[in-house]
Formats: C-alpha cells, structure tokens, sequence
C-alpha cells in the first residue's frame, strides 16, 4: 500500500482553530482510505500560508527527502500555502516525485492556469541552474587539474576508481586546491564531480579552521 501524509494547517495560535485542524485530520484520513493510501504520518502547523519557516512544513518536506511517502494529502491547496510560498512549496514536492491530493478536488490537486504556467517557468529556471551548476564542476574540474591536481592519487578509491564512496571532507585537497588558487565555490564544484557531498559553505567553513589551526600552532 502507498504511503501518504496528511499535512493539516491553521493560520493562528487560537484554541478556536483547534477544531478546524481536528476537522481536516479527520476528513483527510478519510480521504487517505478512500484512496487506498496508508496514513504515515500526520503533521499540523498553526502558521500564516505566507510563511515558508513552518516546523510542520520543514518535517513534511524531511519526509519527502527520506523517500518515505508516495503522497501528500491536503484540505485543498490554500493549506499548502498562499501566494509564493504555495507555488514554492508545491514545486518542491513535486519535482521529488510526491503527489498532492486535496478534499477540494477529490483527488490530484488542481491549479489554475496561471498557477501552472508558474510552476512551469520555475521549472524550466531550475533546469537551466542545473545546467550552469554542472559547467561549474567541469570548469573547476579542468582548472584543478591544468594547476596539478591528480584526482586518481589524491583521492584514494574504495572499490570505486573515482572514489565515490568516501564521504569524508578531504581537508588536505582542500587546502592545496585553495592555494593553487581556486575560489571556495569552484573547490566544492571539483569535489562535487569527484563524489563529495560538499557545499561551498562547508569547503570555506573547514579551509578557515585549518588556517585558524595552523595561526594557534
């Protein structure tokens, strides 16, 4: 059986909305029978649709990542969230394959035209951020190894030739790419292509507290 989560949400902190959330609990695992999904998880949220910091919001989506839910089941799309925030949060389950069904519509949730034409001009932006995101990593790449850098003798493989399967942050490579002359952003692209989990953020974060280190020593 598929698995669903039922995602319910007010505007306010008020105890009178305390019934409407029990109210779309209620329905939304009707509807979650109906459509034969199993009801995994139920998640409430007493914030304004316009938020994107929502603790619900933020443990639906953490769902959604774990691949541990087939759907997303809604009162209709105004609990999702209103204006950006809804476009924003629908694009997010969507394009990591998540359903949406909602009362409202008795079933997939329905947008409006312009809703959709949205969704799909975001769509189209993120595909092309991949694609700059990607000639990021081969230019890095290029530019790591036109300066020395030998990926087959620094990174050490695990019965992967690339060495895909370490996850450790190689402070070494790190560093030596940050001398010869690489930006922050370019060192977590070439990781990036040669199998590190690693953000730009996480590459300047560990090359200061190495220099930080070294300044002590």
């Amino acid at each position: 059986m598929k698995k669903a989560a039922i995602y319910c949400r007010v505007s306010t902190e008020k105890e009178a909305q305390e019934t409407s959330l029990e109210r779309q609990e209620e329905e939304l695992l009707t509807l979650a029978h109906e459509k034969g999904f199993e009801a995994v998880s139920v998640i409430r949220d007493r914030a304004s649709g316009y938020e994107l910091n929502r603790p619900g919001m933020l443990d639906l989506l953490d769902l959604v990542k774990q691949e541990e839910i087939d759907a997303v089941l809604i009162q209709d799309e105004t609990r999702i969230g209103r204006g950006n925030a809804k476009i924003a949060l629908i694009h997010c389950l969507w394009k990591e394959g998540v359903s949406v069904l909602s009362i409202a519509d008795d079933g997939e949730l329905q947008l409006s035209e312009s809703d959709s034409m949205v969704l799909q001009i975001v769509s189209m932006v993120e595909e092309y951020q991949r694609k700059i995101h990607n000639l990021k990593i081969k230019r890095g790449m290029k530019r790591a190894v036109q300066k020395g850098y030998r990926p087959e003798k620094n990174l050490k493989n695990r019965g992967n030739e690339m060495g895909r399967v370490r996850k450790e942050v190689p402070l070494s490579e790190i560093v030596r790419l940050r001398e010869n002359g690489l930006t922050y952003e370019e060192i977590a692209a070439t990781l990036r292509g040669f199998g590190y989990e690693i953000s730009r953020a996480t590459v300047h974060r560990r090359y200061m507290e190495h220099a930080e280190s070294q300044a002590v020593d």
